[in-house]
């Protein structure tokens, strides 16, 4: 593909055309690298990160993150009867909101339902499906790239025009840096998250053998729908209890509390064939753990591979799902005179 002429890129930061969208929109990529060679791509669809490569200390690199290779299959994607987002920036609202409603200021306000009775990571269009400008694009050293998208009130029938600003950052520490930034013009909810499968192994191996911990003494009790009933689980003699480092367990769609953000890591992975773990830490209340990627040998995945419900597992740091509905969860209310934060470090080493 050409590479369009802009003068202030350097090697470090290359910015190229991804795709065009059916109604000729044009989405672009954006490639970061720093000074140690790890290497992230991001496109403006989705603000959707489509590799991430790390260096190895033994030499080489390995693709962490699910993705395909074209525009078309990530808009295709969304037709598969469980869409993956992969890579994908989650918005409004990433997980569920029960029955599609919640109060706001003493109004109910109605969602969109896409899943089953639920409005699911956003509606039928979310953030995950919009395309994104780009802001501001920094080289040099932990070079980072700004994203900023304009939902405008009533968009899948949230109040407010929310204005986001997202900067993936990559680290001399190899460090994938994630923030978010919004404000709003009117009260409304909000509660953003990253969308990356992660595979130590590399994007096209599965993830049965790479040993997960998660820093959490509670998690979420949920409905057979999995929504929030507003209890919490004692993780303690639980199946679910990843204090102690264990396998990756072949099904896990879990939102786990986490008391001291900002303080300690919130969960990591290792992958001991080639010794690289992945630790993440962030100032959201939870994260939610998801094992998946199947896209039903319908959509081919980078390089032709088959990816399957063991391809990779997602690391979604973010408020609790449905909890406007809940008054003892943590607030997902932006007032207009706030500003909403989110920080997310995904930490790699390679030993």
């Amino acid at each position: 593909m050409k590479i369009k002429d802009i003068s202030h890129l350097k090697p470090a930061c290359i910015m190229e055309l991804f795709g065009l969208t059916p109604d000729n929109d044009t989405v672009d990529s954006i490639e970061l690298t720093n000074k140690k060679g790890m290497k992230l791509k991001v496109i403006t669809y989705g603000a959707t990160i489509t590799s991430l490569k790390m260096p190895l200390k033994r030499g080489g690199f390995v693709d962490v993150v699910l993705g395909f290779d074209d525009l078309e299959s990530y808009i295709n994607s969304f037709d598969l009867e469980s869409p993956p987002y992969f890579g994908a920036t989650i918005g409004r609202y990433a997980g569920r909101i029960n029955k599609g409603v919640f109060s706001l200021n003493g109004n109910l306000i109605h969602l969109n339902k896409n899943n089953n009775t639920n409005s699911l990571h956003g509606g039928n269009i979310g953030f995950s499906q919009r395309i994104w400008k780009v802001k501001k694009v920094t080289e040099g050293k932990n070079p980072s790239v700004t994203l900023t998208y304009l939902s405008p009130n009533n968009e899948e029938n949230y109040p407010g025009d929310l204005s986001v600003n997202l900067t993936y950052t990559v680290s001399e520490e190899n460090e994938l840096i994630v923030e978010y930034t919004a404000t709003t013009n009117q009260d409304t909810i909000i509660n953003l998250t990253h969308h990356s499968y992660f595979n130590l192994d590399g994007h096209d191996s599965d993830i049965l053998e790479q040993e997960l911990i998660v820093n959490s003494q509670k998690m979420l009790e949920t409905t057979n729908q999995n929504s929030p009933t507003g209890r919490f689980l004692e993780l303690e003699n639980n199946p679910f209890d990843f204090n102690e480092s264990q396998k990756c367990p072949p099904e896990i769609d879990n939102t786990f509390v986490l008391e001291k953000q900002n303080e300690e890591f919130a969960a990591s992975l290792f992958n001991k064939k080639n010794n690289l773990r992945m630790s993440v830490f962030t100032n959201q209340p939870a994260v939610h753990i998801y094992v998946g990627g199947n896209c039903f040998n319908t959509i081919k995945g980078k390089e032709n591979a088959d990816y399957n419900s063991l391809s990779g597992i997602c690391f979604e740091t973010q408020n609790f799902p449905d909890a406007p509905n809940h008054e003892h969860f943590p607030s997902s209310i932006l007032r207009k005179e706030e500003i909403y934060y989110h920080k997310t470090i995904y930490k790699f080493q390679s030993f």
